[in-house]
Parts: C-alpha cells; sequence; structure tokens
C-alpha cells in the first residue's frame, strides 16, 4: 500500500451485520493502539438498508464485547468515494468482485480476514459471535499494517 493509509472503508452485502462490526472493531483497535490518523466507515454494494440502524444480533454481541455500534446507519457504497478510500476490505469473494466491476482494477481491495467471513443474516445468534471473533482477529492484523503506513 503505497503512502499513509487515511480513510479505510469495510463492505460488505447491506451493510447491516458484518461491515459495520468490521467498522466499529477495527476503529476501536486503532484508538487503542493510538492510531488516530485514519478515518473508518462502512457500506453495502446494496442500498436495500439504506438509513437502517445494524442488525440487533450484530448490536448485540459488539455490545456485549464493550463496542459501540449504536450509531451505524447503513449506506451504499459510492464509485465516487473510491478518490478518497485509501483501503476497501471486502467481507468477501462476492463483494470483491462486486467492487471490482464498480472501482475497477485498481483500487485498494482486499478481503477484511484471511478467510471470507461468513454471512451471519439468516443463521443463529452463534453466528454472529463467530463473525466477530474473525473480525477481531483480523483487526489486530489491520491495526500493525495500518501502524506501520
Amino acid at each position: 500500500m503505497p503512502g499513509p493509509v487515511r480513510h479505510v472503508e469495510v463492505v460488505c452485502t447491506g451493510n447491516i451485520c458484518r461491515s459495520p462490526i468490521g467498522e466499529v472493531v477495527l476503529r476501536a483497535k486503532l484508538a487503542e493502539a493510538g492510531v488516530d490518523d485514519v478515518i473508518v466507515t462502512s457500506s453495502g454494494t446494496g442500498g436495500w438498508h439504506a438509513g437502517d440502524p445494524m442488525d440487533p444480533r450484530a448490536a448485540a454481541v459488539l455490545r456485549n464485547r464493550g463496542y459501540d455500534g449504536s450509531a451505524h446507519r447503513a449506506q451504499e457504497f459510492r464509485t465516487s468515494w473510491l478518490p478518497d478510500r485509501d483501503l476497501i476490505l471486502a467481507m468477501d469473494e462476492t463483494h470483491l468482485t462486486t467492487l471490482r466491476r464498480k472501482a475497477g482494477p485498481q483500487a485498494p481491495l482486499h478481503l477484511y480476514a484471511d478467510q471470507e467471513v461468513p454471512d451471519p443474516y439468516y443463521g443463529e445468534d452463534a453466528g454472529f459471535e463467530e463473525v466477530l471473533d474473525q473480525i477481531e482477529k483480523a483487526a489486530d492484523t489491520w491495526v500493525e499494517t495500518l501502524k506501520h503506513h
């Protein structure tokens, strides 16, 4: 990644489960590490939930671990944001494909975690816990990367 990363966008499908969890966790871990020059936002590849708060189950798992996702409101990813985004983190390969199609091959796209983060929306509450575990681990790796750029 060339130059200092200033704005990270976390993307999933509807911006109510995975990407808001990824945004809230990464922002908190960056603050904890003293990295104060990175903005973290999130969005979805679609706009079905635009303006909605995150899924209550996602908010609950965050709250149970000391994170605050109450301010989140879903929004759709916009290609007009590309010049202002230094790093775009997708939750799965489908998101990467969609974003590559929208953003082009030069966009700074990466998976958030070393494996796809599964969508917990249609599953049991335990799926949200597993997603949070995976995101917390991946966020630690991104904090180390962002500290040194």
